[in-house]
């Protein structure tokens, strides 16, 4: 069922990851198209009003979707044409604002639809009416009329009729007219996601401390925003936006594909000609989750190639035992004449009907609990289970009945003995040999896709790395190996040890486990189980650290108010506020600038540039597992002392570096440590603020780090206009994402499924040596061997292989993992910029030691309870278990 359902279920969560990866990616994942407009020159030089120029937009919208091809077309919404001037100024004499002109156009040629409150929608000037006005260049400015929501019309104090005071960049007054009032019909239309300003101000989007507002031009006044404007001041532009809906794994090659086909074939921006010129990052988010799919595939069958290998291991353990049971009858229809490949295939029939019967009602479970069922990893399973109990049974029934003697000569026997060992040498030598070079691929190679495009992932979410994430299990199979050949040496000094004693218990115990300890199959389930569930343990728990130090790492502390441009100068007052309430320990402001202009090395870079009060900052870790920040030490030569952080070195300790300002001269720097990470960017710079207003740069904080119990609280409740980043609640979002969640529990399941196969291999092995143990001990029994002892004994022969597997296998496990997690890029999936730290749960291990050693406190009192009932006459009169 497990092998049957987990690659349909990989599909379904590589459509989600998909789907969520788009949607996170938000306006970077739209596909764009710009397009210049004709010259709007007439015969005489002047310009000429097209009064056909909303049909124009469409037309390019058309000709935009033409070219998409059907599979990105598919995966797509109905366009929007937008066309938006650039923005003006207005010149009220208030606060620092802004002013667009926009026009909306959906699939149908009309825009979002809207109630008009006061006045009416916009109409053509008046001077066009019945035919093409043409203007020179040097003209009074030319009128639009534009349409204003209610909250822009308030912000502005203007009503129907009344004129917009703006200017464009060169300082001309432009003559924009209000035409009426409107309310949207349904603010939350795909359309007005586009340009937000026209429903409501927005503040900081043309820089900090301005705000937005916009006037919607209908399809009639269009026309006389061409003239209001120069050539290059009007930007008409289709916006598709794509549908997560009908996105899948499949899709999204040809999709990638289609849109680097796209830009590729896009026109320049300096050809002056109506081009189709794309810009998208589609293709990018595709590309990075079709990484992160093709890596927690590799992950998922890392654990799926675990539970394999333990689950075919026990099936071969069961066909031992089967045989064993069985060798009798055998041996005797062997020898009344059955032919051996009657006998085989008579228990082929029989083992093919048991195994296929099996595998149809785990496919027909698996389809209960996936979308589908997948035969590929079924095939092993099924083979095992059909074949191994023929193979042992005709195995049996040959050396049987096989009239080859053993030979008198001392050598001839020393000579056979060795041949045996060597076979059993050389079988050992190639799996050690297979594990190395699995981890050596593992390394070379890792997991990631090579190729810098999903080209590389084509081999589907399934995987298509089968050596290196063989990798684990063959490792654990090679490790069980090792402990075998080390058991028969302990039991055997156990075994001289108890002879020298007084203890005839210890005696009999030590010499069942001796006599017991050459079995390899056993030990090789009992040691791989508990190794790989202790390998699952510790990846879960790795991955839990590492999505909580990411956490940590995004929020920078426990909550994180990201103050808008708009409130930037309240934002101390309100980190005093956020400090002074309920449960926080400790709130810190500070100013992040994202991609400062500073120059290292004589190259210009931009990293994320924090202001802050870096003694309180430098505090701040100390409730919080992140690490601490080291002190702003003075340079000693009157530069500002800064700490760096860098990805790729391009900024380090001991660099000299200038940041640039406009209109100012720049200001020298020297990185005197390693920044801590802020948030999750690559390149980080880190300056004292109350040094950096010295050096002639005073900064306003626009960031608020808060940390304790109330943190949360006390920064969602403020009244600024901010966005909260919680900690926790970066947290669930990274837990909740498909590939993470769908991950952790296969991880969890295939715990569960290893030490309950685990467990079932310590009771197969059990059941396989009762009959010749039991026999034994009853005939000890009439050396005045008490029951109670009996069973002291039993759990001495049981409990040395179990015991190498409970201490030994956690520890292979730990062992693997450390040399296997970081190939495995677990930072995939906790969403971190490195690999996360290797995290032992030892006690979780611990439960894996319990769970064994106390399975054989249950199976020897089980055992004991079985055979109570049979006579001292039945078992010495057999002769036989």
């Amino acid at each position: 069922m497990l092998a049957g359902a987990v690659p349909p279920l990989l599909r379904a969560t590589a459509d989600d990851a998909v789907q969520d990866a788009v949607r996170r990616a938000g306006h970077d994942a739209d596909v764009l198209v710009h397009a210049r407009w004709e010259p709007d020159d007439g015969p005489s030089g002047d310009r000429v009003r097209s009064p056909h120029l909303a049909e124009d937009v469409d037309d390019f919208r058309d000709r935009a979707k033409d070219a998409l091809g059907p599979h990105l077309r598919a995966a797509l919404r109905p366009p929007v044409a937008t066309v938006t001037s650039s923005t003006l100024s207005i010149t009220d004499g208030s606060v620092l604002r802004t002013f667009q002109l926009t026009y909306l156009a959906t699939d149908h040629g009309s825009g979002p639809h809207v109630t008009w409150i006061a006045g009416g929608p916009p109409r053509g000037a008046a001077a066009a009416v019945g035919g093409n006005a043409e203007i020179p260049y040097q003209a009074p400015p030319w009128p639009v009329q534009v349409g204003l929501s209610e909250a822009d019309a308030a912000a502005l104090h203007v009503r129907p009729g009344a004129r917009i005071p703006v200017e464009d960049d060169q300082k001309r007054v432009k003559n924009v007219q209000v035409s009426g009032v409107f309310r949207a019909t349904d603010s939350a239309d795909p359309a007005w996601r586009l340009a937000p300003w026209l429903l409501h101000p927005v503040s900081g989007e043309d820089g900090v401390g301005t705000t937005r507002l916009a006037g919607l031009l209908s399809r009639d006044s269009l026309p006389d925003a061409r003239l209001a404007l120069d050539q290059d001041q009007l930007q008409r532009t289709v916006w598709f936006t794509p549908d997560p809906r009908v996105l899948t794994w499949d899709s999204a090659q040809a999709i990638a594909g289609r849109a680097v086909a796209l830009k590729a074939a896009s026109g320049s921006s300096g050809v002056l000609d109506d081009s189709l010129q794309w810009e998208t990052q589609l293709d990018a988010v595709l590309r990075d989750v079709r990484a992160q799919v093709s890596a927690a595939s590799a992950q998922a069958s890392v654990l799926l190639i675990g539970v394999l290998a333990a689950a075919v291991l026990v099936l071969l353990l069961a066909a031992d035992l089967l045989v064993r049971r069985r060798t009798l009858a055998l041996a005797a229809a062997r020898q009344r004449g059955a032919a051996l490949p009657d006998l085989g295939a008579e228990l082929l029939l029989e083992s093919a009907v048991v195994a296929l019967s099996a595998a149809a009602a785990g496919l027909a479970l698996a389809r209960t609990v996936a979308p589908g069922a997948s035969w590929g990893w079924v095939v092993p399973v099924v083979l095992a289970a059909a074949a191994a109990g023929p193979a042992y049974g005709t195995l049996a029934a040959a050396r049987a009945t096989r009239d080859r003697r053993v030979p008198a000569n001392r050598s001839a026997r020393r000579w056979a003995r060795r041949t045996d060992q060597l076979r059993h040498a050389t079988l050992e030598a190639a799996i050690l040999i297979a594990a190395v070079a699995a981890l050596v691929a593992l390394h070379q190679r890792g997991i990631l896709p090579a190729a810098p495009s999903g080209d590389a992932a084509g081999t589907g979410p399934d995987g298509g790395v089968a050596l290196p994430t063989s990798a684990p299990a063959l490792g654990v199979l090679a490790g069980a190996l090792v402990l075998r050949r080390l058991l028969p040496a302990g039991t055997r000094l156990a075994l001289k040890r108890a002879l020298r004693s007084r203890r005839p218990l210890a005696v009999f115990g030590a010499a069942r486990a001796a006599a017991t300890s050459a079995r390899v199959l056993p030990l090789l389930v009992l040691v791989t189980s508990a190794a790989l569930a202790s390998y699952t343990l510790t990846l879960d728990a790795t991955a839990g650290r590492g999505l909580a130090d990411g956490a940590w790492r995004t929020a920078g502390a426990d909550a994180r108010l990201d103050v808008a441009p708009a409130a930037a100068a309240s934002t101390p007052a309100l980190a005093r506020r956020i400090a002074a309430a309920p449960g926080v320990r400790q709130a810190v402001a500070g100013q992040v600038t994202e991609r400062a202009r500073i120059v290292a090395d004589s190259v210009i870079v931009a990293p994320r540039l924090v202001v802050v009060d870096a003694a309180a900052f430098q505090r701040l870790p100390a409730s919080t597992p992140r690490p601490h920040a080291p002190a702003l030490t003075a340079t000693g030569h009157g530069d500002v002392p800064a700490l760096v952080r860098s990805s790729n070195g391009g900024l380090r300790r001991g660099m000299r570096l200038q940041l640039l300002r406009d209109g100012a001269p720049a200001i020298r720097l020297t990185a005197v440590g390693t920044a801590p990470a802020v948030g999750d960017a690559d390149d980080v710079v880190l300056v004292d603020a109350a040094t950096l207003a010295a050096a002639g740069m005073p900064t306003v904080p626009n960031t608020v780090w808060a940390t304790g119990p109330g943190a949360a609280r006390a920064v969602t409740a403020s009244a600024v206009a901010a966005n909260a980043v919680l900690r926790t609640d970066v947290l669930r979002a990274r837990r909740t994402a498909p590939l993470t969640s769908g991950l952790l529990r296969l991880a969890w399941a295939s715990t569960a499924t290893l030490l309950a196969l685990g467990l079932l291999a310590l009771g197969l092995g059990a059941a396989a040596s009762a009959p010749e143990r039991w026999q034994t001990l009853t005939r000890l029994r009439t050396l005045g061997l008490r029951p109670r002892d009996a069973r002291w004994v039993a759990a001495g022969e049981l409990l040395p292989p179990v015991l190498v597997a409970a201490v030994g296998g956690p520890l292979l496990g730990a062992l693997l993992a450390r040399l296997t997690f970081g190939p495995l890029a677990l930072r995939t999936l906790t969403g971190q910029a490195a690999d996360p730290a290797l995290v032992l749960p030892w006690g979780r291990l611990g439960l894996v030691t319990v769970a064994l050693l106390a399975a054989v406190a249950v199976v020897v009192p089980v055992e004991s309870a079985l055979r109570r009932r049979r006579r001292l006459s039945e078992v010495l009169r057999a002769g036989e278990g």
